[in-house]
């Protein structure tokens, strides 16, 4: 079964910075980050294909970059200038031939 382990999540000041590090058991063609927030639904917030090609949400452009090490099977989250608003649940997807695969989530609480 595949397992996703998410790691990095914390409280941090409007402003600051957190990184979000995401292993993966198995390869994954596609790795992103999720979050939701209390009352909404879950938003995909970045993913990167194998080869690099990376999505953004709107919200995130400019200061979230995603990445992955592909031989450590890992995709990492750097979060930049955080907002109150980017306070959430932080989930890790894997997409395999298999389907969708999640971590089990990492909160991410910025103060103002």
């Amino acid at each position: 079964q595949v397992q996703l382990v998410e790691s990095g999540g914390g409280l941090v000041q409007a402003g600051g910075s957190l990184r979000l590090s995401c292993a993966a058991s198995g390869i994954m063609l596609i790795m992103g980050w999720y979050r939701q927030a209390p009352g909404n639904q879950r938003e995909l917030v970045a993913r990167i294909t194998g080869g690099g090609t990376t999505t953004y949400a709107d919200s995130v452009k400019g200061r979230f970059t995603i990445s992955r090490d592909n031989a450590k099977k890992t995709v990492y989250l750097q979060m930049n200038s955080l907002k109150p608003e980017d306070t959430a649940v932080y989930y890790c997807n894997g997409r395999n031939l298999e389907g969708d695969h999640w971590g089990k989530g990492t909160l991410v609480t910025v103060s103002s």
